[in-house]
């Protein structure tokens, strides 16, 4: 009994690990890529971009691939998406889904 509590346990921990490390990626490309138009958690006020935090995640994965697969068009967003891995897409959407708004 207690080797199965021990390894839930192990197995929670390790997800809690994977999760904030996706989060911190996240957090270290939206910084570098997104957030120069985008803002972290708003825009600048004359910027014509709108706010990614607190968006649905699975939203921002399947916009950003998109972007990247040039089937959602603009310019801007297919040059910038068209780096982006399918680790950097997770990551960015992991930590922009987790802001509050």
């Amino acid at each position: 009994m207690s080797l199965r509590i021990l390894s839930g346990l192990l197995i929670v921990t390790a997800t809690q690990s994977v999760d904030a490390a996706s989060i911190y990626a996240g957090e270290a490309k939206a910084a570098a890529v997104c957030s120069q138009c985008h803002g972290i958690r708003m825009p600048s006020a004359d910027a014509p971009f709108p706010p990614l935090a607190g968006r649905d995640a699975d939203y921002l994965k399947t916009a950003l691939k998109q972007y990247r697969d040039k089937t959602r068009k603009s310019d801007i967003m297919n040059a910038i998406a068209g780096s982006l891995s399918d680790d950097d897409i997770n990551n960015v959407a992991a930590y922009y889904g987790k802001l509050k708004p």
